[in-house]
């Protein structure tokens, strides 16, 4: 079962939003797509990276 998406507003500079859209077309993403890959990959890496700092 998919998780209920919930919906944020995002305000974001002119040239970041066309950086946003280039890349997401590069990966045959939308840009809200795109959005969703790139902050569910930092979290990845978040928890990945408090694992290992947690040790020392």
């Amino acid at each position: 079962m998919e998780e209920k998406k919930k919906q944020v507003p995002l305000r974001l500079s002119d040239s970041l939003w066309k950086e946003l859209a280039a890349w997401a077309e590069d990966e045959f993403r939308s840009i809200n797509g795109q959005i969703e890959y790139l902050l569910t990959e930092a979290v990845r890496q978040r928890k990945k990276g408090s694992s290992t700092n947690e040790a020392e």
